[in-house]
């Protein structure tokens, strides 16, 4: 089962992972913010990804780790 990690304190809440996932499992958590004062993304639904790492490829700030 894959999944994806959002290290909060390398996401600026761009939100260029949002886009580029194909199942539509991540969001910026508008309930949080991180200590550089972003919403970070996170993972709705993990049972859904599938690892494709389309969110890593797309993530500037190199904060997703793709876990298989």
């Amino acid at each position: 089962m894959a999944r994806i990690v959002i290290d909060d304190h390398f996401c600026k809440g761009c939100g260029l992972c949002v886009d580029a996932c194909p199942q539509n499992i991540i969001e910026l958590d508008n309930d949080r913010i991180t200590a550089k004062g972003y919403h970070p993304a996170k993972l709705t639904e993990p049972e859904k990804c599938t690892g494709c790492s389309s969110c890593f490829t797309m993530c500037p700030d190199v904060a997703i780790t793709v876990v298989r």
